[in-house]
């Protein structure tokens, strides 16, 4: 985990300076931030012999790009560069789940961590040095670069087992989210809001499972700064 801490403050630091350059056509035509969503992370099975347990509470960190699509700045192409750290609490059948427990009913605490790069269409109002409304909706691409799962079986407990080579690769999915925005100096713009995504890939291979679908959905928080 600590690369991708060290990865996001290096990117973090260079999206500051080159906004704080305040190269002209660049600063009008994108505008770059950082944003903290804390959130609830939500596996939701979709077969009998699997139930979730419990949600988990989450969190996604990264960048924020808007690639404005007209002058006034009131339509852009959103999108970034996020890690996000989710999971959920599963209970599997006997004959279900993974093979070194698939001989008894089992519960599995999943922690899953995701590469994330965003793409909305934003749509935002634009009035100078007063509270602004914004509203999105499009996609996301994810990719799984740590899957541990804590796992119950006959009351002996498995801990950090590695679930990676048992997820598939990437995750594809819906995203809305809609909040405010408000100045906070000449060149900083603070922004908040709620996001909603609803994962259309199955979290976990079928064959290595044998548990049918298992989508992962996310509410959060947005919080973040532009630059």
């Amino acid at each position: 985990m600590k690369r991708f801490f060290l990865l996001a403050l290096t990117l973090g630091i260079a999206t500051a300076g080159m906004a704080q350059s305040g190269q002209g056509t660049f600063a009008r035509k994108v505008r770059l931030g950082f944003k903290l969503d804390p959130m609830i992370s939500i596996l939701k099975p979709q077969e009998s012999g699997v139930s979730r347990n419990s949600s988990k509470g989450g969190l996604s960190f990264g960048l924020m790009a808007d690639f404005n699509l007209n002058e006034a700045g009131n339509y852009a192409l959103a999108s970034g560069f996020n890690v996000v750290l989710g999971g959920s609490k599963l209970k599997y059948d006997a004959g279900k789940g993974l093979g070194d427990f698939k001989a008894n009913p089992a519960e599995y605490n999943m922690k899953l961590t995701y590469i994330e790069i965003p793409l909305a269409l934003k749509l935002k109002t634009t009035s100078p040095n007063d509270l602004n409304f914004w509203g999105q909706f499009g996609t996301y691409f994810a990719f799984p670069v740590s899957g541990r799962a804590d796992v119950i079986s006959l009351n002996q407990t498995h801990d950090r087992v590695n679930i990676l080579p048992e997820m598939n690769r990437i995750n594809i999915g819906m995203l809305i989210g809609a909040g405010v925005e408000y100045p906070l100096g000449e060149t900083l713009t603070g922004i908040i809001g709620l996001t909603y995504q609803n994962g259309f890939v199955d979290v976990t291979r079928n064959a290595k499972w044998d548990d049918g679908k298992v989508n992962m959905n996310s509410f959060a928080l947005r919080l973040g700064v532009y630059f």
